[in-house]
């Protein structure tokens, strides 16, 4: 007779429809990082399968982003807060999402857009919960997952209580304890390695381009090795690796099995761009982190938006956008953009029932759509076209003022301080015009938004507001004639307090389109006059307003009625108001 981890094999292997699978058959090399020219990952968190494939199509393609990483597709624990999704129940792709034929519909149609798609796994872990039942109905207790798992097929360190990890100093423990009281699989055992990658290949089937190993760091290297060895193809894999300090287990020991995580970028530039400075990130490999072409890094993700361990969507002085320009600019790692909602406590789930809609440049019901944001989208297609260019041109007057070049096809010069920056720029840019696609787009040669010309000398000048950023590429030129601008001081009398700035939004996608996260900082050096000066369109009508944000990020904006005024063909424009 065969034997019972036989046969449950056997029984897995049916539901995935990889009956006539073998392990000889699936060993592949896998890849180090994402291949083509468009590299830039954007997690979609929490969106279910039909609004994610309707983004695909209406965004995330045009834009160029080159992978979408969704949330993950398996049954887990039924519940609305978010961390539910981490709890797996079985292998049947039924999650509150959407069920399979709408994963695969999503996954047709983001390829068709353009995009690829990458999978969010859990291959360390089960549920924590005693008891219940699925969000697909299948039925469960801690160890016992009938078909699948049984008491057997996970880790009992037996040395804590519930055996939860306790000591990060212990290796044994971190990798073979429960994190969080979650059901902790045995990923030495040959079933549930089997049992692992027949999921894996079950995804890859249906045409997923990659993988995001959830909790990576909790399963042995050498284990997630040999589970990963048996995929097939060659999909893009980053493994989530939080370092810490004096841990023995470290990012660098995944790298044999696709890019590692790196945490201490995270950090590093919540730290730069809240107090310690940007000048401080010009050489990111030097740092003794994970090599550049080994590395996944982001701003934040969905754990570190909520722990306080990086900046987010609250970040006082428009921290998180300046960032992510920085992140999109640099070439240190290959980034990942969050796109996520707002929340009210860290367990929150998904607002709208887990339907995403965004219009314009923002999000709707809650959803924050940060990949949609005017100064996140256009730095996709910095990115996209600068490729693998040096870092060239690197200049820091001060702290928090860094410009740089990458080769001879792009600048950006971010201006972290509460004044603006006036500077004539050296770049190894070839003479021309070029479009600011942090402020707005450009279509046949013609800009939305203010144009930068570069002389035969590579040389350009500009004045960078307080608290934002340009960039130029020369995927992004305009004809000389194609933009006439006017120079607008807006000028607002306004009292605030220690840590309060005051911005600007309003109609026009130069003035960030109603956005707060958009906005754009007014200068205190004449306090309590705050002042800037924004390049508009000639001839435009426009409406505005000015908000309040405070130090924790909040915002409060000015009374009704919006202000509104209009450009001419002059070439200045001063509107003075006071604060209402």
């Amino acid at each position: 007779m065969p034997s019972l981890e036989k046969m449950k094999f056997c029984s897995i292997l049916a539901v995935f429809g990889l009956a006539s699978l073998t392990v000889s058959s699936v060993a592949s090399v896998l890849p180090r990082s994402p291949s083509g020219n468009k590299t830039v990952i954007v997690q979609m968190f929490e969106w279910d399968w039909d609004s994610l494939a309707s983004e695909c199509t209406d965004f995330l393609g045009p834009a160029g982003y080159g992978f979408v990483q969704a949330s993950p597709a398996q049954e887990h624990i039924t519940g609305t807060q978010w961390w539910t999704d981490y709890q797996p129940v079985s292998y049947i792709l039924t999650s509150k999402r959407g069920d399979e034929a709408q994963y695969q519909s999503m996954i047709d149609t983001c390829h068709a857009a353009g995009v690829r798609v990458i999978a969010d796994t859990i291959f360390n872990h089960m549920t924590g919960m005693d008891s219940g039942t699925g969000t697909a109905g299948s039925t469960f207790t801690h160890y016992d997952y009938p078909g699948i798992y049984q008491y057997t097929d996970f880790h009992h360190c037996g040395g804590e209580p519930d055996d939860t990890i306790v000591n990060y100093d212990n290796r044994t423990e971190v990798q073979e304890c429960q994190l969080d009281g979650l059901a902790d699989l045995d990923t030495e055992a040959e079933y549930v390695r089997s049992t692992l990658a027949a999921y894996g290949n079950h995804l890859l089937s249906m045409g997923v381009d990659g993988l995001r190993l959830d909790a990576a760091k909790h399963i042995a290297a050498t284990s997630l090795a040999n589970i990963t060895s048996r995929l097939t193809g060659s999909p893009y894999i980053t493994c989530e690796t939080i370092w810490g300090y004096g841990e023995p287990i470290q990012p660098t020991e995944y790298v044999g099995i696709g890019d590692a995580q790196e945490f201490r970028y995270t950090t590093a530039l919540q730290n730069a761009f809240t107090s310690a400075g940007i000048s401080s990130l010009e050489d990111l490999d030097d740092q003794g982190w994970v090599d550049s072409n080994k590395a996944n890094v982001f701003v934040a993700d969905h754990d570190t938006e909520r722990n306080g361990n990086s900046l987010n969507y609250n970040s006082a002085n428009n921290a998180y956008v300046l960032a992510m320009i920085f992140s999109l600019a640099h070439p240190y790692g290959t980034p990942t953009i969050l796109s996520s909602y707002e929340y009210s406590t860290t367990d929150d789930g998904a607002p709208n029932s887990g339907t995403g809609t965004c219009s314009g440049t923002g999000g709707e019901n809650g959803w924050l759509c940060q990949h949609r944001w005017i100064a996140v989208s256009g730095m996709v297609g910095f990115r996209n076209n600068v490729g693998s260019a040096a870092l060239v041109d690197w200049v820091a007057p001060s702290s928090q003022q860094v410009a740089f070049g990458r080769g001879s096809a792009g600048f950006v010069a971010i201006n972290n301080e509460d004044t603006s920056w006036t500077a004539t720029f050296s770049t190894s840019l070839p003479a021309g015009t070029y479009c600011d696609v942090i402020h707005g787009s450009v279509s046949d040669g013609t800009c939305s938004t203010t144009t930068y010309t570069v002389s035969s000398d590579g040389t350009f000048s500009a004045t960078i507001n307080a608290y934002d950023a340009i960039a130029i590429h020369t995927g992004a030129t305009a004809t000389a004639s194609s933009v006439t601008t006017v120079a607008v001081t807006f000028s607002e009398t306004a009292t605030t307090t220690w840590g309060e700035h005051i911005f600007v939004t309003g109609s026009l996608s130069q003035l960030g389109s109603w956005n707060p996260d958009n906005a754009i900082a007014l200068s205190s050096a004449n306090y309590p006059d705050w002042t800037v000066v924004i390049d508009l369109p000639t001839d435009t009508t426009f409406e505005y307003k000015f908000i309040r944000k405070e130090s924790d990020g909040s915002v409060e904006w000015e009374s009704d009625p919006n202000r509104s005024a209009s450009t001419s063909l002059s070439a200045t424009l001063t509107l003075t108001d006071t604060w209402r």
